[in-house]
């Protein structure tokens, strides 16, 4: 009776073993995505969309999309309600202006400082940069996406693109997420970072 027990313990490990298919991604970035889309407990995505979810589609790593960018700062900014997908607002401040060149173009970029954030645990140094590039619409989300940034101990910053991200209202409409300002647009194709999501 034993030997049964240890034998069918042995073919219920193989098939759980089995089952669990490894997490996708070429980067760290990429498999820390799929990871937290994996789990029930962090995912954005509706049950339906996570019962079928494999990975996130990406563009292929290039480090051509990752600069090194000039940041100046705004001190004397004062907070404003960034508008959402909902109808709530985020205190937002423009904490400076990164400067940079992409693929032989000059860009500006206002790099944004959240109120709520400077007093959540972890995230006093968080800095958010939502952008707009030629991608969106077609092979990227329209309403562009975000990329999350720490405030640096000097004056350059590096920007990956290639860590772009969607706002989870692409996924999930319960999502409550800022909306990109117009000013923070990159006029070029941003191949890099997460592709538009495929709903099933």
């Amino acid at each position: 009776m034993k030997r049964i027990t240890f034998l069918l313990m042995i073919i219920m490990s193989v098939s759980c073993a089995q089952d669990k298919k490894p997490i996708l991604g070429e980067t760290a970035f990429q498999k820390k995505l799929n990871s937290e889309f994996k789990d029930a407990t962090t995912s954005p995505l509706k049950a339906k969309d996570l019962r079928t979810f494999e990975g996130l589609d990406f563009f292929v790593f290039d480090s051509a999309f990752v600069v090194k960018a000039k940041l100046k700062l705004t001190p004397d900014t004062e907070f404003f309600k960034m508008k959402t997908t909902t109808s709530r607002v985020s205190e937002e401040r423009v904490f400076g202006v990164l400067t940079f060149e992409l693929k032989g173009k000059q860009f500006e970029l206002n790099v944004y400082q959240g109120k709520e954030m400077m007093t959540t645990k972890g995230y006093e140094d968080y800095l958010f940069l939502p952008f707009l590039d030629d991608t969106n619409g077609d092979a990227t989300y329209g309403g562009g996406r975000y990329i999350d940034l720490r405030i640096p101990e000097g004056d350059s910053i590096e920007i990956d693109f290639n860590t772009a991200y969607n706002p989870y209202c692409v996924y999930n409409v319960k999502y409550s997420c800022p909306i990109v300002p117009r000013q923070n647009y990159v006029a070029i194709k941003v191949e890099a970072g997460v592709k538009a999501f495929k709903k099933d």
